[in-house]
Parts: C-alpha cells; sequence; structure tokens
C-alpha cells in the first residue's frame, strides 16, 4: 500500500517529527511510505477563486502543491499529522488540506486516514475541534479511520520521547 504522510510541523525535529518517524518506522516494514513535511515545500493557502474547477484541476497558484497533489494521486492511506495550536491543525497544514478544494482530488485512490496530533495542553477536549473536522472528512470521502494518536501534555522539543506515544504510533505504523 502507498502511504502519504502530511507532516505539518513547521519545526524540524519537534515533538510531531519524532511522531511521524515512528509511525514510519512500523508502516515501512510492509508498505511505501512518503513524508510530506511542510517545512519542505512552499503552499500558499486556497484563494477560494474556484478557477482549478473549469480548469481541469490546474490551480492559479504557481507553489508545491503541484507537486504535492502528485504524491496524493498515488496514497491509498493518508496520515495527517501535526502539532495542535488553539486548538487546530498547524496553518500550514491545514492551508495544504485547503488546497485540496480542487477537483484533481477526485482522482486521489485514498480509502483510508489516520491522525497523529501533539499538544502541549492537557485538556480532555483538547483535540475535539480537529476530530470533528477529521470524522466529517471521513464521512464526506467515504474514508476508513485508520487510527489515532492523540497526545497531550507535550511541548518542548522531545518531551514526546518520555510518553508512550512513540510506540503507540509504531504499532499503529504496524498495524496497517
Amino acid at each position: 500500500m502507498n502511504v502519504v504522510i502530511l507532516s505539518g510541523s513547521p519545526r524540524r525535529g519537534g515533538n510531531t517529527d519524532l511522531l511521524v518517524e515512528a509511525f514510519v518506522k512500523g508502516a515501512s516494514r510492509r508498505h511505501e511510505v512518503e513524508v510530506i513535511s511542510v517545512h519542505d515545500y512552499k503552499v500558499a493557502p486556497c484563494l477560494g477563486c474556484n478557477a482549478c474547477f473549469p480548469n481541469g484541476g490546474v490551480c492559479v497558484q504557481k507553489d508545491d502543491m503541484a507537486v504535492i497533489y502528485e504524491k496524493l494521486k498515488v496514497a491509498e492511506l493518508l496520515v495527517i499529522a501535526s502539532p495542535v495550536y488553539f486548538y487546530g491543525l498547524s496553518a500550514q497544514v491545514k492551508a495544504l488540506i485547503d488546497r485540496c478544494h480542487n477537483p484533481i482530488r477526485d482522482t486521489f485512490r485514498i480509502r483510508r486516514m489516520a491522525l497523529l496530533l501533539v499538544g502541549a495542553a492537557t485538556l480532555p477536549e483538547l483535540f475535539d475541534s480537529i476530530l470533528s473536522q477529521y470524522r466529517l472528512c471521513l464521512n464526506f470521502f467515504h474514508l476508513e479511520d485508520a487510527g489515532q494518536v492523540l497526545v497531550r501534555g507535550v511541548k518542548d522539543r522531545g518531551e514526546i520521547a518520555a510518553t508512550d506515544a512513540l510506540q503507540k504510533a509504531y504499532d499503529l505504523g504496524n498495524s496497517i
């Protein structure tokens, strides 16, 4: 299976990257895995102009999203990984997701999604708004939930290593 991970942390080597690395170790044992890290691409937010619809999915913006579309076309499993800022996904990964408001998404082979989230707060409802959006996407696109690793109370770089989250991410990757 082809697995594509959208990693939404602008901070290299941070807790989200560590969580993604653990997932990749588990998943790459049996699958082709590619990580698209927002810190490696320049993607502008969607303009909402809808020019892509009559234009065969070609966006008027000339940035790295064209490369990302090609990677998403081969994905069967999409993993969204993000730090949680103010109870939402990072702006960088949200911009990338919003750019999928494009008819090119109809060419994607994605059938399953998974979610990897890291937040500094320990509130029980920390992930509620993201989980609501996630469920809406699953339902709208008729996708299967492949699993989730939700990590609370992790702020500083590397703190995630003191939790069981890396093992959980590895196990999730290994289980797909």
